[in-house]
């Protein structure tokens, strides 16, 4: 085992700032490993993490008010780098004997930074002649600055924006440098990490398969493995990655529910056993499904009773491998992340997940999760490495349910063999005209409602499909992508004229919020 890709490390306490995921993708980026806690995690807690730095995030509070949340004390006097964030800079700010009060103006989204005092190391590569394009969003401001700091930059609108006091290795910033809205705030977060903190970089996609390959074999042994492979990006990766690990010893069952995309089931079959070797039990089960589906509406049912069968067929097919004695899933850190948070009330379930909670007590077998730290981009990188195709890799998320949640009410196979042959000319055609990688999520949506039209000389009276298609950083907020009126015309067209049973095609204009990506 690689026994130095954990040992430089980056905390990150969160305060409930929208942005957090993504401070700690930003620093992954810097090849630097990084995890998210809460903002009152215990002192002896962080020291016994052993962090090279600590970044407190924004939230949505004021540290002025009763109950503000807030870090233990002595953890300035660690002799750790702290970087604050928007209320993290306040935070620290008030701590140290500065002022926070409501701003005269509240500042949200774009403004003009000005080096007002002399950059130091954390700012140095950050300002370009002077001034730096930052993203604000906030309603209080520090009015005055500790002793111990010196101004760095502030805006027309507040004078203190970025503070420091680097013999300690303490910085403030008021604006948001995790936000693509802040061009050059990768430039700053890299700088902390990797200048100021002192880590050199070791978590890249080679020595993260490097590590999960060792821990892997240690884990496991001469043990026999289990996964549930559905064809998307997390359990696909966690396959490859498994399987060189520890190869024959790892069985897949791919369970096709019906309600996969078009020939996705024949797609997996040959990416997994032919190109890769990997060991693989195809069972078909779209009959068990449907019937198990019908005549059910809401979609939070249809979650549970897709889960749920599934984990039935699973257990069933387990069972002919009587020697595994684990079970292996696709878990990546957002799902352990959001999970966590449903679980501590500091996060409203919207939907509930197919991937994290464990297993039934009555399967008896260990859980084997190896991409559980990883972000999404980070699966799809050691993907590619990995020798997985990219169309695969790169593919947009799909979920568990399938189809399932895309037929609004009931699903039956009439409606998912439509919507299959509509979602795939929409994404064929997003891939002709070079749309598709730069959207976030694209997809059909299948309306079982009828509306009368005209083909021909012919009245018809058939369904209608809805175009999907979000982009987004986070999948938390997201805003619709703009697909050119051309485009959606010659994908309205086509469907209509080759998807027997649609003839109408309309498109989804909403962002999240208020509106979720998927539709169920």
């Amino acid at each position: 085992m690689n026994p130095d890709i954990h040992s430089e490390k980056i905390l990150i306490l969160d305060f409930g700032s929208q942005y957090t995921q993504l401070i700690a993708r930003r620093v992954r980026e810097a090849h630097v490993y990084c995890e998210l806690h809460p903002f009152d995690m215990d002192l002896d807690a962080i020291k016994a993490f052993r962090p090279c730095g600590i970044i407190l995030s924004g939230g949505p509070q004021s540290v002025y008010e009763d109950g503000a949340p807030a870090v233990e004390e002595a953890l300035f006097d660690l002799g750790i780098p702290v970087l604050g964030i928007c209320y993290g800079m306040q935070l620290m700010s008030r701590h140290f004997g500065g002022e926070v009060v409501p701003a005269g103006k509240r500042e949200f989204g774009h403004a003009d930074l000005l080096a007002t005092g002399t950059p130091g190391p954390l700012f140095d590569d950050f300002f370009i002649e002077g001034k730096s394009s930052v993203w604000m969003s906030h309603g209080d401001h520090v009015s005055r600055v500790p002793a111990c700091f010196e101004v760095v930059a502030g805006t027309a609108n507040a004078p203190v924006c970025a503070i420091q006091d680097s013999s300690r290795k303490l910085y403030g910033v008021q604006f948001h440098p995790e936000v693509n809205h802040t061009p050059r705030g990768e430039v700053l977060l890299t700088t902390f990490v990797r200048s100021v903190c002192g880590c050199s970089g070791k978590w890249t996609p080679g020595q993260i398969i490097e590590d999960a390959v060792a821990r892997i074999r240690n884990q496991v042994g001469t043990d026999r493995v289990i996964l549930g492979l559905s064809g998307g990006v997390d359990s696909s990766v966690a396959a490859a990655l498994i399987h060189r690990a520890i190869g024959d010893q790892l069985t897949c069952v791919f369970v096709d529910n019906g309600l996969l995309r078009l020939a996705e089931g024949d797609q997996v079959m040959a990416t997994f056993t032919q190109n890769l070797g990997v060991k693989v039990i195809r069972v078909d089960a779209e009959d068990r499904f449907l019937k198990a589906l019908a005549g059910e509406h809401d979609p939070e049912k249809k979650r549970k009773i897709i889960g749920g069968l599934f984990v039935d067929i699973f257990e069933e097919e387990s069972k002919t491998i009587s020697d595994a004695n684990w079970l292996a899933q696709g878990t990546i850190y957002p799902d352990v992340i959001e999970s966590a948070g449903a679980k501590t009330g500091k996060a409203h379930t919207i939907k509930s997940h197919h991937n994290v909670g464990g297993l039934p007590d009555y399967m008896k077998l260990k859980l084997l999760e190896p991409l559980r730290e990883l972000f999404k981009d980070e699966v799809r990188a050691i993907g590619e490495e990995l020798g997985l195709p990219h169309q695969m890799v790169w593919r947009h998320p799909f979920p568990g349910p399938g189809l399932g949640v895309r037929i609004l009410g009931e699903v039956k196979k009439e409606y998912a063999d439509i919507l299959r042959r509509a979602d795939a000319i929409y994404i064929e055609e997003l891939y002709a005209s070079g749309h598709y990688h730069k959207i976030s999520q694209a997809f059909a949506v299948f309306l079982p409602v009828k509306s009368v039209g005209v083909m021909g000389d012919g009245r018809t009276y058939e369904y209608v499909v809805a175009l999907r298609a979000v982009e987004t950083k986070d999948f938390m907020t997201a805003g619709w992508y703009q697909l050119p009126y051309e485009d959606l015309a010659r994908i309205s067209s086509r469907i209509i004229n080759e998807v027997k049973g649609i003839n109408r095609v309309v498109y989804d204009i909403s962002s999240k919020p208020p509106a979720t990506i998927e539709w169920e």
